[in-house]
């Protein structure tokens, strides 16, 4: 994915919101339109010329009408302003004149009324629709830089029962913004390093903010402008250096994944065991084979050890901690727990086991 800062020419809109959308843009319609309007004056001029011979113009002592004449009577007929210095004489310029020329009249009349009040509605129906997302957003998602990373933790959310109208994606280029329409997905175009743009997204009213750009200085300075704008949002982050992830967390980054060590160890692992490769692959694709999930414990679970549950339990989460199952804290499970397990992709990633819903969770009252 390109610089988050250098996509936008000089003078471009910074922090626009734009929705997704599914019908033309009002100004290719605007276009549409003149052209049909020019179109059917082009026609009519045409044929008035062709038939001159059946009018007359009063302000010519001949009383011929040539070509100027007929595009000025073609404008100042098709507007309906009609002074009448030219007027059609013969039976068969008037027949042209009632069948061709007036139904020519009113369509053009129609384009570009129609036009006008279709760019004015379009304008007014987008202010509603940014409107009406800035009322109905919060506690969203708001994922910075829609690049193969940001893609992938969207579809991650989505597989996993997040609603795509509560991602907002903050990208300034052009085509970020038409791949993640193309998803559904609601954008925010601008560099996300300007607490404008990120104001624009909502990242103070957001509980999760994703900061996936390809530079680590522009993540560690978004990462700095949302924790000012938010303080209580879960920031997750991206860098590709390993040596940046302290300044990352000291950069307000609740959670850092360095992208470069991930790649290189599934690398390494591959290489040493294509099998043990092909399981760790199994586990970070969404939606196929094998999934890791967390979900919350269940009642009858409770006093149990994590080796004697269903699920392949692989670490429990308490106050707010992470210990691996063979951990002596977590020897018995206790209300609050939350289990990280791997599991078939096909079940519900964050709910119970199936056979267990509806069962009472341990974090019930």
């Amino acid at each position: 994915m390109p610089d988050v800062s250098s996509d936008l020419p000089a003078g471009s809109i910074r922090g626009w919101i734009s929705l997704p959308e599914n019908i033309r843009s009002p100004w290719w319609e605007l276009g549409r339109r003149l052209l049909l309007a020019l179109a059917i004056l082009a026609g009519t001029v045409l044929l008035v010329f062709l038939d001159r011979h059946g009018y007359r113009d009063a302000n010519d002592p001949t009383g011929d009408v040539g070509f100027i004449d007929s595009i000025y009577y073609t404008t100042v007929t098709l507007s309906t302003t009609g002074y009448g210095d030219i007027a059609p004489v013969t039976p068969q310029a008037r027949m042209i004149n009632a069948f061709v020329i007036t139904p020519a009249r009113i369509a053009f009349l129609v384009l570009l009324i129609g036009t006008t009040l279709e760019v004015l509605a379009s304008q007014g129906r987008e202010m509603f629709r940014v409107a009406r997302w800035r009322k109905h957003m919060g506690q969203h998602v708001v994922v910075v830089g829609y690049g193969t990373k940001g893609r992938s933790a969207i579809e991650t959310l989505v597989s996993n029962g997040q609603n795509r109208e509560a991602i907002v994606v903050v990208d300034p280029s052009p085509i970020a913004m038409q791949e993640a329409h193309a998803d559904g997905l609601a954008v925010v175009t601008g560099d996300a390093t300007r607490r404008e743009v990120l104001r624009r997204a909502g990242v103070a009213e957001a509980s999760q903010v994703i900061i996936t750009t390809d530079r680590d200085d522009s993540n560690v300075l978004a990462t700095l402008t949302v924790r000012q704008l938010n303080p209580d949002a879960y920031i997750v982050a991206a860098v590709r250096e390993h040596e940046n992830a302290p300044l990352m967390k000291q950069s307000g980054a609740n959670a850092v994944i360095t992208s470069s060590d991930a790649v290189g160890r599934l690398l390494g692992l591959s290489s040493m065991s294509p099998m043990l490769g092909l399981v760790m692959e199994d586990l970070l694709t969404t939606g196929d084979g094998l999934e890791v999930a967390e979900r919350d414990l269940l009642v009858t679970e409770v006093g149990r050890q994590p080796q004697s549950l269903p699920d392949q339990v692989i670490a429990v989460v308490r106050d707010e901690k992470v210990y691996r199952y063979f951990d002596p804290v977590v020897t018995q499970l206790a209300r609050g727990d939350r289990l990280i397990v791997v599991r078939p992709a096909r079940e519900l990633p964050w709910a119970p086991r199936p056979g267990t819903h509806g069962e009472a969770l341990a974090s019930d009252d």
